[in-house]
């Protein structure tokens, strides 16, 4: 293998986890490894994710970009991370101190973004000039990608749509369930995994795990499949009022629920009520890359940070 090869490192910085891959120019994967995330010590974690890059580009013969995803963000204000549940990272310049340590630029950007920017790169969105990239798993978050290139906002929060209300809201669903932001009614309160089974045990009284609330409802179950329902047609609702401001090419969903294979037929029969235009062309996906769109998106996140 030419030692001119381009590589491009991805680090997916978890609380449990520290994974790496090195992608080529193609997107072909050379080298995946992961190991576990020294426990609130922050600088053993810049260490472990340092060791794992020299590793990885001693065993590949080259150097790489770097790019690292993390739950939490990098403040336009003080430039240390922020909201991280990994507690030890914040208030820290995680970027700098990576930069510094491995001797290169480094980029460092929140899980959402990473995920959009894999599947805008190389997955369901590649060559779409504006991408979507939607979490709804145990919280909710999204990633805006445009022209290949993550917009990240003078306030470092373009995307953060699961902590905007439920758009267009019937009686019956204000004034929402309590968020962990302090407000009611957030999207991620309804769209979430937590969201799917709230709403269920509220209106039948079971305590149903989200998957087989989906599995009771494609059996046949009626309370399940009205909870399925209503899930569709909030988060049709919420992803109108994306279209209706961004106006996307594609919208792709990642995280758990967008295992829900029903989605992709049902929401974009209902978002053509709420978007205000006569026709609808964006397009609703399921992710290519799946769970590696985090690490993937981190490795050519690293691309940009040179480019």
């Amino acid at each position: 293998m030419p030692t001119t090869e381009t590589l491009h490192l991805g680090i997916d910085l978890g609380g449990t986890k520290i994974e790496i891959i090195a992608l080529d120019g193609d997107g072909e994967v050379r080298l995946r490894r992961r190991i576990p995330t020294p426990q609130g010590d922050y600088r053993a974690t810049i260490e472990a994710i340092a060791g794992l890059v020299e590793s990885a580009e001693a065993e590949l013969g080259r150097r790489g970009t770097l790019g690292v995803g993390t739950p939490g963000a990098v403040s336009p204000a003080s430039g240390l991370i922020k909201n991280a549940n990994s507690t030890c990272l914040i208030g820290h310049p995680l970027d700098r101190d990576l930069s510094e340590r491995l001797g290169r630029p480094v980029r460092v950007a929140n899980d959402a973004n990473c995920f959009a920017l894999s599947e805008a790169t190389d997955g369901a969105g590649a060559g779409a000039a504006v991408v979507f990239g939607v979490i709804i798993g145990t919280g909710t978050g999204a990633g805006i990608v445009v022209h290949g290139r993550v917009l990240t906002g003078p306030n470092a929060i373009a995307g953060e749509w699961g902590h905007n209300p439920l758009p267009w809201p019937g009686a019956d669903e204000l004034p929402g369930p309590d968020c962990y932001c302090g407000r009611r009614g957030c999207m991620e309160t309804w769209v979430s995994g937590p969201g799917l089974v709230r709403d269920h045990q509220r209106t039948s009284g079971q305590r149903l795990e989200s998957q087989e609330i989906v599995a009771r409802a494609l059996a046949g179950d009626s309370y399940c499949a009205a909870s399925l329902e209503r899930y569709a047609d909030r988060l049709a609702r919420g992803l109108a009022h994306v279209i209706n401001i961004l106006d996307p090419d594609v919208i792709v969903l990642g995280g758990g629920m967008s295992n829900i294979t029903a989605l992709y037929e049902r929401v974009p029969l209902r978002w053509t009520e709420w978007v205000f235009s006569d026709t609808v062309r964006t397009r609703l996906l399921p992710p290519v890359h799946g769970d590696s769109s985090g690490v993937r998106g981190a490795a050519w996140l690293g691309k940009e940070a040179v480019s």
